[in-house]
């Protein structure tokens, strides 16, 4: 057979829950995606310009001439499976699931398609929530310009059999797009006519100007370090790393970057590496008038690096006016002379471990080990190693996770013992020992680290997850909503956090509320959809809490409530058994 190949918009839909669907009533349920076919669907894909290439017993694969089109075509099916599904119980909807991509295909001689194109439209479909539609990176960029859409990103996503992660957007549409919010805030949480604290500031990323990308590594290192020299200042309210790299590569205007994160004070700058000389210029900007604080320009030679990244953290201080305390002045105190190499291998493994992924968290560990062979007594290099460690416990990358466990506290001990002062050494061990069921321990090595860092968000976060697991909910939801402030563009796990404090409390309605934005912005999440059966079943909703568990198990065929009752650690067995208990409520374990 002839072929040949075309780039193709293309879009893959099903119906979800359609075997439920289909044993309960097979007849009703073949009617009814009839009459949806010859009423809504197969109308609304001709007036696109579409052209249905196969047929499923419950989805269908359509090529478009544009992405435009097809995502038009989408968001008109779905607004009207709305409508269709008004006032039908949840467990009888019929649901379709959408994904959008643009990319390479092979047409055969008799118009069927084929290829990658074809192969990751379908997957973004696999992991789009009941009503929602996934595009592709590639399909976003075509028509996020020229059509008003309502985007949660839900960054770069592993799709099955798909060899390289790609970027996925979700398009909520129908009720769940139009549902009212409350009263505007910015990122903070703050209301948007609120004016930002006076003493507050966001470090954007340096922009690296040595013309090599290679060098991204070295100007994020400097722009992280003035954000950590920053953040132990008591009185000084300072954006967390995260939300901050968010602008990075991008064009912005000061005062809009102010107005997003809820600060008064906005330091950027960029970074020329040479050879041995290095020459970093920063200005300190008024985000309310747009009026500069403070510039200077630095040449130096590298070894002085951290000669230089004090005098950027003193000069502002000295714009702001700020009045440290003693216990400011010791934490701003310099630190020990570096090994400018180990610091360059600090530098690069750091920011691969930021990357959250199994491939970058194992180079990581390798740079920071050499950093450490280079300069042994580097407790922060120490502390990220510890942190490599423990995500591949967390996600269970390696091949024995309580080794993994031991050798993050290990390391973690070790950072601690160098360097008392150290706050990611203290987060470090303070991880260890939550997830090793000491939770007092880890309660005062959180502590520890928020005393030398009050802004630390991610300090504030798992001081938030050690009291939940020891039955502290309450006190909890306040540190992670310190989190949140401190970190706007926070993980969408926290959300996931939130709602597990919620749930222990009783609040299942809250909980709903949080997971559903989390499952908003991640979309393959099977730990916040079993929370939210169990949330249901709690309800006495047990239609919803069964489709909700037929979610998790899409998702993760292998999910296992034994595996999670062994990693998560409770300090009382019986709040993961609450869990447990409204998903018996609901009929899904015995």
């Amino acid at each position: 057979m002839s072929e040949n190949r075309k780039l193709a918009a293309i879009l893959a839909a099903d119906v979800v829950g359609y075997s439920r669907l289909a044993s309960a009533d097979e007849d009703l349920t073949l009617a009814r995606l009839r009459t949806l076919r010859s009423d809504l669907i197969d109308p609304t894909i001709a007036v696109h310009n579409g052209r249905v290439i196969k047929r499923t017993g419950d989805g269908a694969l359509v090529e478009f001439r544009s992405v435009v089109d097809a995502v038009r075509c989408a968001v008109e099916v779905q607004n009207g499976m709305v409508e269709r599904n008004a006032g039908v119980p949840q467990d009888r909807r019929i649901e379709f699931r959408i994904g959008i991509h643009l990319g390479d295909v092979v047409e055969e001689s008799d118009g069927d398609l084929m290829g990658d194109g074809v192969n990751i439209a379908s997957r973004l479909e696999g992991v789009a929530l009941p009503g929602a539609i996934c595009l592709s990176e590639d399909a976003y960029r075509q028509v996020k310009a020229r059509l008003d859409l309502s985007v949660s990103d839900l960054g770069s996503t592993q799709l099955k059999n798909i060899a390289e992660p790609i970027r996925v957007y979700s398009l909520q549409v129908g009720s769940a797009a139009t549902k009212p919010a409350a009263a505007p805030e910015t990122a903070t949480g703050r209301p948007a006519t609120a004016a930002p604290p006076k003493l507050s500031i966001a470090v954007l990323p340096f922009a690296n100007m040595s013309g090599d990308t290679e060098q991204d590594y070295f100007a994020d290192g400097i722009s992280e370090d003035i954000i950590t020299a920053l953040s132990k200042l008591s009185q000084l309210f300072v954006i967390a790393r995260n939300s901050s790299f968010t602008f990075k590569g991008q064009n912005v205007h000061v005062q809009d970057v102010g107005a997003k994160l809820g600060v008064r004070h906005v330091l950027e700058g960029s970074v020329r590496k040479s050879g041995n000389r290095v020459r970093i210029t920063a200005q300190l900007i008024d985000a309310t008038t747009g009026g500069h604080l403070w510039a200077e320009r630095f040449d130096r030679d590298l070894t002085d690096i951290f000669a230089v990244q004090d005098d950027v953290t003193q000069q502002i201080v000295g714009a702001l006016a700020l009045n440290l305390t003693e216990g400011d002045r010791q934490r701003l105190a310099p630190e020990h002379s570096r090994n400018t190499e180990a610091y360059d291998y600090f530098m690069r493994g750091r920011e691969l471990w930021h990357q959250l992924t199994k491939e970058t968290n194992l180079a990581a560990r390798n740079l920071l080990q050499r950093a450490i062979e280079l300069d042994p007594a580097f407790a922060s290099a120490h502390a990220f190693l510890a942190l490599t460690h423990g995500l591949d416990y967390l996600n269970r990358w390696s091949a024995s996770p309580p080794e993994s466990m031991a050798q993050a506290e290990e390391a973690a001990m070790r950072a601690v013992t160098l360097d008392d002062s150290d706050p990611w050494a203290h987060w470090a061990l303070a991880i260890t020992k939550l997830y090793t069921r000491r939770h007092d321990g880890a309660i005062n090595e959180a502590e520890r680290a928020l005393a030398l860092n009050p802004n630390f968000a991610e300090g504030h976060v798992i001081l938030g997850e050690a009291l939940h697991y020891s039955g502290r909910s309450e006190e909890a939801l306040e540190s992670f909503a310190r989190g949140k402030t401190l970190n706007p563009y926070f993980p969408d796990v926290l959300l996931h956090f939130q709602a597990l404090a919620q749930f222990q409390l009783g609040r299942y309605e809250e909980a709903i509320d949080l997971l559903m934005q989390r499952l908003a912005r991640n979309a393959v999440t099977d730990v916040s959809r079993a929370l939210l059966a169990a949330c249901y079943g709690q309800l006495g909703r047990f239609a919803e809490a069964r489709a909700a568990w037929q979610e998790v198990l899409r998702v993760n065929p292998d999910y296992s409530l034994e595996y999670r009752r062994k990693v998560m650690p409770y300090k009382n067995p019986a709040d993961f058994e609450r869990m447990v208990d409204g998903l018996r409520k609901a009929g899904i374990v015995q």
